[in-house]
């Protein structure tokens, strides 16, 4: 039989490698890796399912909004904590905004305004501490809810000018002088970016609602809140279900998760899995 030639029998043993290692590693690997996991790991290996009457509603890895059709937070449900990304899965994302913004867009006619980081931690606060009966005032808010933030002109010298700049007229200030300059509201379309930013901690020393309640996450899909805030919630829930609150608590207890390997992070709960225990009663 004539051999083949030389650049034939490559091309040849090349397909072979090709077909082998298809075989290998496109066909018996993933079905072994598939099994192992299947058998040893059979909850997570399906994505940490949860439900309720082997309807699964949800992944106990992503979390998820406890709200109505209108978008308001259901009393009788612990609330996640807010979302960059809505808690889409496909648009996992973080705001991008840091810790220096501070100063809104204040909304126009014909144009949409743009709230800062601050505004919108404040917001938050002011609205959740609403919701649970505790006060919601934090440093660099003001009472409205907005960022407690002052524009000074010029940015050098004497103040000449003051304005409360995230407080749209006819707001009244959340301070009425700045070294003896009396403070304006803020006049939608009027650049301030010449001035100097000058944040106002105020009074508050420590703040009722907690830091996670306010914050989104980095992926913006955290299934977990800090037992802080699950706490905060408890009498909120525990009324609205008509059940003791003790009761609440301890089904917190009973959903906190220890730190990552004994000492990364802080102890947390997870907000479905305890939701879904309160369903079951």
């Amino acid at each position: 039989m004539e051999r083949m030639p030389g650049w034939l029998r490559h091309h040849v043993a090349a397909v072979r490698a090709v077909a082998v290692l298809t075989v290998i590693l496109g066909l018996v690997y993933p079905f072994v890796v598939t099994g192992v996991a299947q058998v040893l790991f059979d909850g997570q290996a399906n994505g940490s399912m949860a439900g309720r009457d082997g309807k699964p509603l949800g992944s106990a890895l992503i979390g998820q909004p406890f709200t109505d059709a209108a978008g308001k937070p259901v009393a009788a449900y612990f609330q996640s904590r807010p979302s960059a990304a809505g808690y889409d899965m496909l648009a996992t994302a973080a705001s991008n905004l840091g810790p220096e913004d501070v100063v809104d867009v204040l909304p126009k006619p014909g144009a949409e305004g743009r709230r800062s980081l601050l505004t919108q931690v404040c917001a938050r606060s002011k609205e959740i501490g609403e919701r649970e009966g505790v006060s919601g005032a934090r440093p660099y808010c003001t009472p409205d809810g907005v960022g407690a933030v002052l524009k000074v002109l010029p940015a050098t010298g004497p103040p000449a000018r003051v304005v409360s700049v995230n407080q749209a007229c006819p707001a009244a200030p959340f301070v009425t002088g700045y070294r003896g300059v009396k403070v304006e509201c803020g006049r939608p379309g009027e650049d301030y970016s010449a001035g100097r930013t000058v944040p106002v901690r105020g009074g508050v020393t420590r703040a009722a609602v907690p830091p996670d309640a306010v914050t989104a996450s980095g992926s913006g899909l955290d299934p977990h809140i800090s037992v802080a805030y699950a706490e905060l919630q408890a009498p909120r829930v525990a009324k609205a279900r008509g059940i003791d609150e003790s009761r609440v608590r301890a089904m917190i207890a009973a959903h906190t998760g220890a730190r990552g390997l004994g000492f990364m992070g802080e102890p947390a709960v997870n907000v479905l899995e305890l939701n879904l225990a309160l369903d079951r009663g």
